[in-house]
């Protein structure tokens, strides 16, 4: 009789510690939760520190968070803190595996360690997965990939993937016209670049790009007014400099 009252009453204890750490657990997921939401407000506002400080503080709460450690992982990506984005990233995925988003910014910042085989690898996983909402990302990332180990056919291939599903998609603009460069089209490259400068005519790189593309193809009048075009997107900047000087060096 003695022995099952104590089997009965370390059941019951067992059963209240499990529930306390449950409980425990949810009350510091919401915790941390509180203090990564305004860190992803700085993050969309560009203070790339205080909101790596943000998520930082919540980990230190709750560390099995997927969604924080892939935020962790843009904002030290964002810091150019390649190594240990690619650590978060990888945390997202073992606590959840089917985590697309992050799989996509690990392959990113696989192209930013200029490791192409391993994000072409997770860029195709991305682009094979049938209900991912935005596949133009992966698709694009692909052309980039493939633009840098000189594949400009499998380049060009999946930047026209991308606009297939996203015609105004800028980056994938930029890139098809860097490598219609790159491949001597030069007609093709110039019309990409428009594209891309239409679609966000706020990018000084962008009017760049059509600069030298308009250059190359003789003409210099529009090359001059892209260059312009840069100087007064961003006065005073290393691009904007340059711009001056291969204005000059055309005629501007």
């Amino acid at each position: 009789m003695k022995k099952s009252r104590f089997l009965w009453i370390s059941s019951v204890l067992f059963l209240v510690c499990i529930l306390s750490c449950a409980g425990n657990s949810e009350l510091k997921k919401k915790q941390a939760e509180a203090i990564r939401n305004p860190g992803e407000a700085y993050m969309g506002k560009g203070n790339y520190t205080l909101a790596l400080r943000e998520f930082l503080k919540a980990e230190t709460i709750y560390p099995k968070d997927p969604y924080l450690q892939n935020d962790i992982g843009l904002a030290y990506l964002a810091k150019r803190k390649t190594d240990l984005a690619i650590d978060h990233f990888k945390k997202a995925l073992t606590l959840k595996p089917d985590y697309v988003d992050a799989k996509n910014n690990l392959g990113a910042a696989f192209l930013y360690k200029k490791d192409w085989n391993s994000a072409i690898k997770l860029f195709h996983e991305v682009a094979e997965d049938l209900i991912y909402v935005t596949p133009h990302y992966p698709l694009s990332n692909l052309g980039s990939a493939y633009y840098h180990k000189n594949e400009y056919d499998l380049s060009e291939k999946y930047y026209l993937e991308a606009l297939d599903i996203k015609p105004d998609y800028s980056i994938a603009l930029h890139g098809l016209g860097r490598t219609y460069l790159a491949m001597g089209r030069i007609t093709k490259a110039v019309t990409a670049f428009e594209n891309a400068v239409n679609a966000s005519p706020q990018v000084p790189e962008f009017h760049f790009a059509l600069a030298r593309a308009y250059t190359l193809s003789g003409n210099y009048q529009k090359a001059r007014n892209s260059y312009n075009q840069v100087i007064y997107l961003s006065p005073g900047s290393p691009l904007a400099r340059e711009a001056k000087m291969e204005a000059e060096r055309i005629g501007g």
